[in-house]
């Protein structure tokens, strides 16, 4: 099919606005609490006039614009305004980077614009390469004023399905960050894959808590609402004390989530959501232990649903079946991806029940995503016999649904036997006075290397016994899989979104007895 036959992000958007123009888009609740609401028609109109500054400040076709700016407005504004206006493309940074990192995706992408908080205005400019036109909105500002052009409207850009739409750089939760090209087509795929898989309608609305500079936020809430014309109920900031509050005050259907924040929640001790809540679909990436998860399903109401996706695979691949679904699987590959597993000499076949590399097979651009930005090797080294290789490894039963087994990285070799540091961690989660657990490799000159665990005390439980947990490991782990080291810290390093960075590790010291 020729690119120029598949959707854009452009043109959902533009379906939605003439489809359900006086319906709800965008529910927008501020950091001191306070809502305000815009239909898609009003909000397409803000878009007009975003493109229109942006468009006055030197942005045309093909140009990149930089944000680092928190859940807001004017995010959505400018992520919009440059797919259905502008033709231009945005690269959105954590607002909360140094301005090393900053500076870093500036010199990478060499965008036209950079649009940053007033707030963090100083840090900013000293990531600014000179010559950047900078400009600085209040988060908090709904009419977005510093962003507005005279103009009334602007002639709208008709972008072809492989425009550039986005640059993300990847997490950097085992490496530096990569630059991931995303196109119009990318949005539009994502956003009707997702919608389908949670079955999603014009009377649904998103509670969105998740960064909006990920890609979790953009690909399941945002893309999938503009492909079926439901609302967003966008918070400020993530509260996992406030979480369930605003899902009931909101009426929100579907929200999404990482393990990590969900334990968040439950560590708040909340009550759960009156019986006749809206929510009725929660998805939800990385595992959980089963009592997790049974006390979630009653504080919601509803079954989450686990999903396995990547910024390089567009949607989630992977999706458990909305039917009572497992807990501890990824799911089954989600209706319009393709997904199998490869061992790791890339030849050859997983036998059932085996482990192997999670592998997914799609168009460049179109169903995965373009590339990596100026790394064509990078991109080539990704591919192998037109399958994306994730780094990520899973096992599948003889239902289909597949189950993670840790990255690539994660599995150790031990007095050359291999060890799942994903294993362990789940046995280190298990104790009581555990909350969270990670489990990296360290060097050692007898075993080759072997693992060192870090783990984090778990509210309102008996204090961590290093000596104690040793010692329970012990009673369920084979010698190759015992942690040499168990070291009390008190958070794991994380992205912005939970995910553990793990590479940090290796820049501490892994020394700390059991």
């Amino acid at each position: 099919m020729p690119s120029g036959s598949y959707p854009t992000l452009a043109s959902r958007w533009f379906e939605a606005v003439a489809a359900v123009p006086s319906r709800p888009f965008l529910v927008w609740e501020g950091p001191d609490g306070s809502t305000n609401e815009w239909n898609y028609r009003d909000f397409d109109a803000l878009i007009g006039r975003v493109a229109a500054g942006l468009a006055q400040h030197g942005v045309k076709p093909g140009d990149g614009v930089h944000l680092a700016l928190a859940n807001s407005p004017a995010f959505v504004a400018i992520w919009l305004a440059c797919a259905t206006r502008l033709g231009a493309w945005m690269v959105p940074s954590d607002p909360r980077a140094t301005s090393r990192e900053l500076g870093e995706h500036i010199d990478q992408t060499h965008p036209r614009v950079g649009i940053c908080s007033d707030q963090r205005a100083a840090s900013y400019h000293d990531a600014a390469t000179s010559g950047l036109d900078v400009i600085e909105v209040s988060e908090e500002d709904i009419d977005v004023e510093p962003l507005l052009g005279q103009l009334q409207s602007t002639l709208p850009v008709t972008p072809d399905p492989l425009d550039r739409a986005a640059v993300m750089f990847t997490s950097g939760t085992t490496s530096a960050p990569k630059g991931v090209v995303v196109t119009q087509a990318n949005y539009a795929f994502a956003g009707d894959v997702m919608a389908a898989a949670a079955a999603l309608t014009q009377e649904d609305r998103q509670l969105v808590v998740l960064p909006l500079f990920h890609a979790n936020a953009q690909y399941y809430s945002f893309a999938s609402a503009i492909s079926a014309g439901a609302s967003v109920a966008l918070m400020s900031r993530f509260s996992a004390s406030r979480f369930l509050d605003q899902v009931d005050r909101h009426s929100a259907t579907h929200a999404s989530l990482f393990a990590a924040p969900l334990r968040m929640i439950l560590a708040s001790a909340p009550s759960p959501l009156p019986h006749d809540s809206a929510l009725r679909h929660v998805w939800y990436a990385q595992n959980v232990t089963d009592d997790q998860y049974e006390e979630l399903v009653r504080l919601f109401g509803c079954r989450p649903r686990q999903l396995y996706g990547m910024t390089e695979t567009i949607p989630a691949v992977l999706t458990n079946r909305p039917l009572d679904p497992l807990p501890n699987a990824m799911g089954e590959v989600t209706l319009g991806c393709e997904v199998d597993l490869h061992p790791s000499e890339r030849t050859g076949a997983v036998p059932a029940g085996a482990e192997g590399e999670i592998v997914v097979r799609g168009i460049p651009g179109i169903t995965l995503f373009a590339e990596y930005l100026d790394a064509p090797e990078l991109t080539t080294a990704a591919y192998h016999e037109d399958w994306f290789h994730t780094g990520d490894r899973a096992w599948r039963d003889d239902q289909g649904l597949f189950h993670f087994a840790g990255r690539d990285s994660d599995i150790l070799k031990v007095s050359g036997e291999n060890v799942s540091v994903v294993e362990i961690e789940e046995v280190l989660a298990t104790h009581g006075s555990v909350l969270e657990a990670a489990v990296v490799g360290k060097q050692d000159p007898v075993r080759d290397e072997v693992p060192v665990a870090y783990v984090v005390q778990a509210p309102n439980a008996p204090a961590v016994d290093l000596d104690e947990l040793a010692v329970f490991c012990e009673n369920r782990l084979s010698p190759s899989k015992r942690p040499h080291h168990i070291t009390l810290v008190d958070e794991l390093p994380r992205t912005s979104v939970g995910k553990i960075r793990k590479f940090m590790f290796e820049q501490q010291d892994q020394g700390a007895a059991t």
